[in-house]
């Protein structure tokens, strides 16, 4: 539970119609292999001590009186198991029956939550057994072991597991999920973190999508988890057929389910943290109607959880090559669109980009041709100035030279080495001294240029810079930070590669394609020191680390909120045998310290689009002081040894 992850498990145990001693003894070893396998909230399916396919069998007093001595034993046995566990039954109350789960912990019944809507249509035909459940908790007596009990019995309750700040779990049953006003949504408003279902819901053709869409949906809107747990194996076949169909979810995201046809347990690890820190961000998100509710504390002890689930390496970049083409194709419109209104609205018919023969700009200059060919503009008002200077190499130049053309723009070449040498002779740099002045005086002299020739061709320069530079402030400050419009600011270094590939991989022109795979196997530079041998001789990712870590770094901070040594963790989980601990631990206090140091570079952005669920701009996503300091982020990451977490 360290770091607000809770193991959760939906279970499905073989049943035996009406066979509540059966059922009981496969509901325990259902709660011991949970259990044991580390599972702190364990769900099993709706009526399952009974079967939900009893029919007109739940009105037989012998039925209900087992059932109740099945909870009974099944309680007594969870008494040194340390988890929240919900089971379903039929329990009569007033001389009413109810569809209820019941909520047990270490050997306490802590509430019963009876089924709010009760369906008679289609196959379900429960209103000719069952009642409605009471919304306000009710006071129910049972006699257990000689003894009364008093037991809260309604919908509205919330069991607070103490150990993991925010972790209320709310309960509802089958039905419930698919009406209009789910109790869930009530529960998640009034602080339900976890909705668990008990349910029974049979197989029909295409149900199990449907199913799993409700659930991601119910997660999603009320930004919390889900367990999901239903009936399977060994309920009446008479007219229907349970497939055992179990999901366990989080904020509109599948963590983990069940195939079809069968009696399993799966598990999911459900992150309390990040759902509370999606719904503080969410200002529209309202907390209310806790008063209807009653809250049942359970004093679990807190553990360390053994993640099971995965972080992706590159969170910015989906996995599936179908889905990343998609969403490629989908930022490259968003990037050109927005560059298309900026033309738009100031009339200008002319673009100046700065092309250096990498990534960045390479994919600025994409962007721009895909924003003319909207516009109906000729490609040949698109000037691509290249400007070489002391740490330009062949290979570099000769790609911006040939991609350039091969699009159909006006290329210009503006060798910047005389008035960048002149420029250091005015100041009185050391052209031997290949320092910071050295490297800014020729990001800034061709920042200068493109500006100029902008004015002489009455054009708008085009950004080059991507989020993972502004990230880290890995950009000349009025220099190449600077533009008319970013068309690159919400796109990070990792997600840039995967565009400028698919553009090569659909462009349908060979010259180009090659140019651009080319450019692709380029190493990211500025290009700024002398060439070695002709080669590259400053590789970016030398000097402030690997964009995959960075980018990692950057969109779980942001996006999820992750404190430093719980961003560690799952960095050293997802790049296992890639990087090791000590290695992680050096870049991410480096992404740290560049982080709150460069917040002045981001805060003077020039327009530029939003792409995806993290952006820098100033005047959207991230409204952050200049001055803010790290101190306690990087204290943090000292307490940790680059071993492991510490305990």
């Amino acid at each position: 539970m360290k770091h607000g992850f809770v193991k959760t498990a939906a279970v499905t145990p073989k049943i035996r119609v009406a066979d509540t001693v059966y059922n009981t003894e496969k509901i325990i070893l259902g709660i011991e292999e949970a259990a044991g396998n580390g599972a702190k909230i364990i769900v099993f399916p709706e009526l399952c001590i009974t079967g939900y396919t009893c029919a007109d069998l739940f009105l037989q007093e012998l039925l209900l009186r087992k059932a109740e001595e099945g909870l009974f034993a099944i309680a007594e046995h969870t008494r040194e198991i340390d988890a929240l566990i919900f089971v379903g039954l039929p329990v009569r109350r007033e001389n009413k029956l109810y569809n209820v789960a019941a909520a047990l912990y270490r050997g306490g019944i802590l509430g019963f939550i009876p089924k709010a809507n009760i369906p008679a249509y289609g196959e379900f035909y429960e209103s000719r057994h069952f009642t409605e459940g009471n919304r306000e908790p009710a006071v129910y007596t049972v006699k257990r072991g000689g003894e009364e009990e008093k037991i809260l019995f309604g919908t509205n309750l919330l069991f607070d597991i103490e150990c993991i700040r925010g972790l209320k779990v709310g309960c509802e049953i089958c039905e419930d999920i698919w009406v209009a006003d789910s109790p869930a949504n009530a529960h998640a408003k009034a602080g339900a973190a976890v909705i668990v279902n008990l349910s029974a819901s049979n197989e029909t053709v295409g149900k199990d999508e449907y199913r799993e869409m409700l659930v991601k949906s119910s997660s999603a809107r009320n930004i919390a988890g889900y367990i999901y747990a239903s009936a399977g194996e060994g309920e009446s076949s008479q007219d229907l057929v349970f497939g055992g169909h179990n999901i366990i979810a989080e904020n509109g995201t599948v963590l983990a389910q069940s195939k079809k046809f069968g009696s399993q347990i799966v598990y999911g690890d459900i992150d309390i943290h990040r759902i509370c820190h999606e719904r503080r961000r969410m200002t529209t998100y309202r907390q209310e109607g806790e008063e209807r509710y009653w809250t049942v504390k359970v004093p679990m002890k807190e553990e360390k959880t053994e993640i099971t689930r995965t972080f992706g390496c590159m969170p910015f970049v989906p996995e599936e090559k179908e889905k990343r083409d998609r969403r490629c194709e989908e930022i490259l419109s968003i990037q050109s669109w927005g560059l298309r209104k900026r033309y738009e609205h100031t009339g200008c018919k002319k673009a100046v980009v700065g092309i250096s023969g990498g990534l960045d700009s390479t994919l600025a200059l994409l962007v721009t041709v895909r924003a003319f060919d909207m516009l109906a503009i000729g490609r040949e008002n698109i000037v691509s100035v290249t400007m070489p200077c002391f740490g330009t190499t062949d290979r570099t130049y000769e790609n911006a030279c040939k991609m350039a053309k091969s699009l159909g723009t006006s290329l210009r070449e503006v060798n910047i080495k005389g008035s960048v040498t002149r420029h250091f002779e005015d100041i009185g740099q050391d052209m031997d001294k290949h320092d910071i002045t050295y490297e800014n005086g020729q990001a800034r002299e061709r920042t200068q240029v493109l500006m100029d020739i902008a004015n002489q061709e009455s054009a708008l320069v085009v950004g080059t810079g991507d989020m993972s530079e502004l990230a880290l402030g890995w950009a000349t400050y009025n220099g190449d930070h600077m533009s008319m419009y970013g068309v690159n600011a919400g796109v990070p270094k990792t997600l840039v590669r995967h565009l400028v590939q698919y553009y090569a991989d659909t462009c349908g022109k060979e010259e180009l394609r090659a140019v651009l795979v080319d450019v692709l196997d380029t190493p990211v530079s500025p290009e700024l020191l002398p060439p070695v041998d002709g080669a590259i001789a400053q590789k970016t990712e030398d000097l402030v680390g690997p964009y995959e870590l960075h980018d990692f770094f950057l969109y779980y901070m942001l996006r999820c909120g992750f404190e430093p040594e719980k961003l560690y963790r799952i960095a050293c989980m997802s790049f296992a045998g890639q990087y090791d601990k000590k290695v992680v631990l050096k870049w991410q206090k480096t992404f740290y310290r560049r982080f709150f140091a460069q917040q002045f570079k981001r805060s003077c952005l020039p327009d530029g689009p939003k792409v995806g669920s993290v952006a820098l701009s100033p005047r959207g996503d991230l409204r952050m002081p200049s001055d803010a300091c790290g101190r306690v982020w990087l204290e943090e990451l000292e307490k940790i040894d680059g071993a492991g977490t510490k305990e």
